[in-house]
């Protein structure tokens, strides 16, 4: 989903919560708007918290009683 869902659903929700004054009967507008805002809010930081951890990998170098080294990479995709 990702930054650009989570920032759409942030604005839509805003504007749902503060800047719309229309009725719907049986729907509250302004709960579905913070609620929107929340959830979009939410997606952002979990986006950003996870988006560091893809693809990590680890170098590990062996030096060997000889002198020469060998080189060997991990990657781990999420």
């Amino acid at each position: 989903m990702g930054y650009g869902f989570g920032g759409f659903l942030l604005v839509v929700g805003l504007v749902l919560a503060l800047a719309v004054t229309d009725r719907v009967n049986g729907v509250d507008l302004t709960m579905i708007g913070w609620i929107m805002a929340l959830v979009g809010a939410v997606l952002i930081v979990v986006t950003a918290m996870t988006w560091g951890r893809r693809g990590a990998r680890s170098v590990e170098t062996t030096t060997h009683r000889d002198g020469s080294q060998t080189v060997s990479e991990r990657r781990t995709d999420i």
